[in-house]
């Protein structure tokens, strides 16, 4: 666990008429990685290739790729999609049936398998993953999307995962006009799930962590209002902004990893560190007691397994209404590029700290421990 390198590994090969090899322009750290790193994912192996979320250029295709040529640049969706599955007609594409190879793990797993992920463990597919020079892209005409000229890489880096993410748990939360959103979580995914609400007409959007840096620039880039949870106290705190009512939907954007400064923090780390539950769900439980009557509550956090005290009779009692999700990203990704083409959507902030690859090791470490300012590390083979 948490032992990263950098070494030399075999060029990605077309396997598949559908495939593409993409030489990586640009590739981050997300969150989620650090669950792999920290062993809370199961079925990573000794040289598995981590990164999903990537901005590159066509270097070679399939015979069958229609929708891209040689020179292209393109972002990557980091969920892999055959887009001819029940799912991905309707939809839901990282629920996709055939881009999974290593169903089996998953199913014994969950019961059921979701789709294959870039670099996201075996029980995802066994996915070589975007931190590195090149990488194989299989069903090309699904997953990568042309970036508009004018739209730079650093930010449309972040419409391979981060800016989706983000957008479905607001889309899918349900956010209307003139809503109260609170988002747990300044990071990535929970900055673009603010930014998203804000476009979707949310009056009010609250974001909730405790790194200053990331709170400044939800204030100075997203434009939404911060709350620090290590001097606020934030339930009481939004059901007094909101009336005494509470946010009509809570997005949660944190992840089995969840930190809180309360006795059940305390209870969950050290059940999760005897392997007693899998997850942290401190961030999970506290929007379910924030969220209103009748609202709703969207986890975009990465969860691997079981928790313990979940809180089913505030959720069955106050009437809500509880998503999860992978992000769905080929549905929302055109119309990102086209936002960010109109600056509408900033992401470049996020890129705190550029790097080369050799880097990576000590760019994780930053990115793990929150120093120097750090919210993304990215790398540039």
């Amino acid at each position: 666990m948490n032992e990263l390198a950098v070494e030399q590994v075999e060029d990605p090969t077309i396997l598949n008429a559908h495939d593409a090899i993409v030489r990586v322009r640009l590739t981050t750290t997300c969150g989620s990685d650090l669950h792999l790193l920290g062993g809370y994912v199961p079925t990573m192996r000794a040289g598995d290739v981590l990164g999903h979320e990537f901005i590159g250029e066509i270097v070679e295709t399939g015979s069958e790729v229609k929708n891209h040529r040689v020179g292209d640049r393109v972002v990557v969706c980091s969920f892999i999609s055959c887009g001819k599955c029940w799912y991905c007609k309707n939809e839901l594409y990282s629920l996709c049936d055939n881009s999974n190879p290593n169903a089996g793990i998953p199913e014994m797993l969950w019961g059921q398998a979701p789709g294959g992920c870039y670099g996201y463990s075996h029980a995802l597919g066994g996915w070589a993953g975007s931190h590195a020079e090149y990488i194989r892209v299989p069903y090309a005409d699904q997953g990568a999307f042309t970036v508009p000229d004018g739209v730079s890489d650093e930010r449309a880096l972040f419409a391979s995962d981060a800016a989706p993410t983000g957008w479905m748990g607001a889309d899918l939360g349900g956010v209307r006009p003139g809503d109260t959103v609170a988002v747990w979580g300044a990071g990535g995914v929970g900055q673009m799930a603010a930014r998203a609400a804000i476009l979707l007409g949310a009056e009010r959007v609250i974001v909730i962590d405790r790194f200053q840096e990331r709170l400044g620039q939800v204030e100075q880039v997203i434009g939404a209002e911060t709350m620090n949870y290590e001097t606020s106290e934030v339930l009481a705190e939004l059901r007094e902004t909101t009336g005494g009512r509470g946010p009509d939907v809570c997005i949660e954007a944190v992840g089995m990893e969840a930190h809180r400064d309360r006795p059940d923090f305390a209870y969950d780390q050290l059940k999760q560190q005897l392997r007693l539950q899998t997850d942290r769900p401190t961030a999970v439980r506290e929007a379910i007691f924030a969220a209103r009557k009748g609202g709703s509550v969207f986890v975009l956090g990465v969860f691997g397994g079981f928790v313990d005290k979940f809180p089913l009779g505030p959720l069955m009692n106050k009437g809500l209404t509880l998503r999860f999700a992978q992000q769905h990203g080929h549905r929302y990704i055109p119309m990102l590029l086209e936002r960010m083409a109109r600056d509408e959507l900033a992401t470049e902030h996020l890129a705190t700290h550029v790097m080369p690859l050799d880097e990576a090791p000590a760019g994780y470490g930053m990115f793990k421990e929150k120093t120097d300012g750090c919210v993304r590390a990215v790398f540039r083979p």
